[in-house]
C-alpha cells in the first residue's frame, strides 16, 4: 500500500518516514496545537478559518508561529496536490519544536500537514441516531484546539465500553459544554440552542448556525444536563461527522430515539452546501 505523502518543516516524506527530534515538545510534554478539516470535490472545505484557528490555538497558549497565513495554506494546498485522493482529510499540526531541558520552548516550533483518505461513519448514525454519554470534565483553555487529548480519549474509551459514539463534557454547574471532538446542539420546538462560551469554536457549527439562521430562533446560551429532558431533538457537529443526530444521552431517550425532522433538515441543507 503506498504510504501518504505528508509535509514536515519544509519537506514532503512518506508519512511513515517523518520523525521529530525526540525533545520536541510536542513529545515530551503535549505542547503544540492542530486544525483538521476535509475536502469535499477535491477543494478543501474552509482551508483560511481552519487556519486562522490554528493561528489563534497556538496563540492562546503561547506558541509564536513564524508562517503567514497564506503559508499555511499553501502548504496544505501543495500536500494535498501530492496525494492522489478522491476526498481527503487534512490535518496541520504545530509543536513547540526541540527543547535541550524538556520544557522551555528554544527554537522554531515544528510543522506537519498530513492527508489521509476520508473515512466515513455507518450510514445508520444518520438514519437512526446515536447514543452519547456524559463526563464530569473541563478542559483547560477549551477554545484552543491544542494537542492534549488526554481527558478525550478517556471519554470515549468509556463511551465505547457502552456503545455510545461519542462523550459530552459537563462542568461544575451541570452545563453541556461540548464533546470530545464535537460541539452540540439541541431542540427545543423552533429554537435552536447551542453553548458559546468555554467550547471550540467550531468551522461545522458556524455553517450549520449559517443555515440556521433563517429558518430557526438561534439562542447561544449554556444548555443544562437536568434540561435535556424537555429538549425535542439533538445532535452534534464535527468536520469529521458533519451533523450527526443524537438520540440518546445516557439513559435518556430524545427524540423519542429517533432523528427529529429539524435536524434532518440542517443534515439536508448541510449536503446541499458542501456537496452541491
Amino acid at each position: 500500500m503506498t504510504q501518504p505523502i505528508c509535509y514536515l518543516n519544509g519537506k514532503y516524506v512518506a508519512l511513515d518516514q517523518a520523525c521529530l527530534p525526540v525533545n520536541d515538545l510536542g513529545i515530551v510534554r503535549g505542547y503544540g496545537v492542530f486544525d483538521f478539516l476535509r475536502t469535499y470535490k477535491g477543494v478543501p472545505f474552509k482551508l483560511r478559518e481552519h487556519v486562522q484557528r490554528l493561528q489563534n490555538s497556538a496563540k492562546l497558549i503561547g506558541l509564536s508561529l513564524p508562517w503567514s497565513t497564506e503559508e499555511i495554506e499553501a502548504i496544505a494546498q501543495d500536500t494535498l496536490s501530492k496525494n492522489n485522493l478522491p476526498e481527503a482529510n487534512i490535518r496541520i499540526v504545530v509543536t513547540g519544536g526541540s527543547s535541550t531541558d524538556f520544557i522551555t520552548p528554544l527554537g522554531q516550533p515544528s510543522l506537519m500537514v498530513m492527508v489521509t483518505p476520508v473515512s466515513e461513519y455507518p450510514s445508520e448514525y444518520y438514519r437512526q441516531g446515536i447514543k452519547v454519554i456524559t463526563v464530569q470534565i473541563e478542559r483547560s483553555i477549551p477554545t484552543a484546539k491544542s494537542l492534549n487529548y488526554i481527558s478525550a480519549i478517556g471519554a470515549l474509551q468509556q463511551a465505547k465500553l457502552i456503545n455510545a459514539v461519542e462523550a459530552l463534557y459537563i462542568n461544575q454547574q451541570g452545563h453541556v459544554l461540548e464533546g470530545t471532538t464535537t460541539n452540540f446542539f439541541v431542540f427545543r420546538g423552533s429554537q435552536l440552542i447551542t453553548p458559546k462560551e468555554n467550547v471550540l469554536n467550531g468551522i461545522t457549527r458556524n455553517v450549520v448556525l449559517e443555515l440556521a439562521e433563517n429558518r430557526f430562533e438561534i439562542v447561544e446560551q449554556p444548555i443544562y444536563l437536568s434540561e435535556l429532558s424537555s429538549c425535542d431533538e439533538a445532535f452534534i457537529t464535527a468536520t469529521n461527522k458533519e451533523i450527526m443526530p443524537v438520540v440518546q444521552v445516557d439513559e435518556l431517550p430524545i427524540s423519542k430515539g429517533k432523528s427529529g425532522e429539524n435536524t434532518q433538515l440542517l443534515m439536508h441543507l448541510f449536503q446541499k452546501y458542501t456537496r452541491g
